[in-house]
């Protein structure tokens, strides 16, 4: 009943914002950006100077879902990027624009994109998506800054609808089959990079051509964004088998959390390991409804250990959810000790 009605919150266009690893996404806290406030974007805050991804000087990009003012009072950290996950259509503000949304994000946003219930991955890649696809490909260049864009992520979970499996193992047909979606990534990733070769390389996926022509968009940086572990994990939803390719990734990324003191170690490793030639990140990391300072002194310790980690995004979500730091003392201390130090 819950995932129900999770799921009809999305289509009634509040924001899909979900996930966990192999636990269903009705019991997660969202950051919610509903259609009032896509009408009603927060003005960009002026003075607020642009942030390059990667890592300076053994320092990363630190981030939160969620309000990073109350997390800057409650933990310490400057947020440099703000993760907010919308709807398929959505983040056009009244005006056309998608920037004062990003504006509201932090000098490096995180914009990511979900498509539960409202289009396939073999229609996206068939270029049934277009149009928003144009869309966001002009407001990343009008906003000219650098950026995240994290479309679809978590695609081997299978509470996403672009997922290829059930629950049970059993598959969930050829719109949505992993060779559907690594079609369909690719396009997203060629159409909000933009420029001049977009629909010669689509032909050579044997993809349809994009119209209009798009301009470059040299700031944005494209994540792709597993589990670590597929659920079901059976192996044809392995992550492998949702790899695109290596030219339309820029960030390999894994969402890890601490769900009952067992959080998956092994397979972020194993993930960082199979793409040695991208840069890492963490787009969500938290704890599950418990307080547990020994997860976040692990996650201080991969990110010193392992050098192409450039971002680590907290999932704080709403003011006493089960994510919330401020219901979690112990766990807060150790933050403020281990991880807000890392940041740039």
């Amino acid at each position: 009943m819950a995932l129900r009605l999770f799921r009809v919150l999305l289509l009634l266009g509040l924001v899909a914002a979900v996930y966990g690893s192999g636990v269903s996404a009705a019991t997660k806290d969202a950051g919610i950006v509903s259609a009032s406030e896509r009408g009603r974007p927060e003005q960009a805050r002026p003075g607020v100077e642009p942030v390059e991804p990667g890592r300076r000087e053994g320092k990363v990009v630190l981030g939160v879902l969620g309000d990073p003012e109350r997390f800057q009072v409650v933990m310490g950290q400057r947020s440099l990027t703000r993760l907010l996950i919308v709807g398929w259509g959505q983040g056009l503000s009244a005006g056309g624009s998608f920037a004062d949304l990003l504006g509201t994000m932090g000098p490096l946003p995180m914009f990511g994109i979900n498509a539960a219930g409202s289009i396939s991955p073999l229609q996206i890649a068939q270029g049934s998506g277009d149009g928003y696809l144009v869309a966001l490909s002009r407001g990343l260049h009008g906003w000219n800054r650098p950026v995240y864009v994290r479309p679809l992520a978590e695609m081997n979970g299978h509470w996403n609808d672009y997922c290829a499996y059930n629950a049970d193992g059993s598959a969930r047909g050829a719109d949505h089959s992993t060779a559907a979606f690594r079609k369909a990534f690719a396009r997203i990733s060629l159409i909000v990079h933009g420029g001049p070769q977009v629909n010669a390389r689509l032909g050579r996926l044997g993809l349809p051509p994009v119209s209009p022509s798009l301009a470059s968009n040299p700031f944005v940086h494209v994540i792709w964004n597993p589990q670590g572990y597929g659920s079901p994990d059976v192996p044809g939803n392995s992550a492998a088998a949702y790899y695109p390719g290596d030219g339309y990734v820029d960030v390999v990324g894994d969402d890890l959390y601490d769900i009952g003191g067992r959080p998956q170690w092994a397979a972020a490793e194993a993930l960082y390991n199979a793409h040695p030639g991208k840069r890492f990140a963490f787009p969500e990391w938290g704890l599950w409804g418990i307080d547990e300072p020994g997860f976040v002194d692990q996650m201080a310790s991969f990110v010193r250990t392992h050098a192409r980690v450039e971002m680590i995004t907290y999932y704080s979500g709403r003011p006493g959810s089960i994510f919330d730091l401020s219901t979690k003392p112990r766990s807060r201390a150790e933050y403020r000790r281990a991880i807000v130090p890392l940041g740039r």
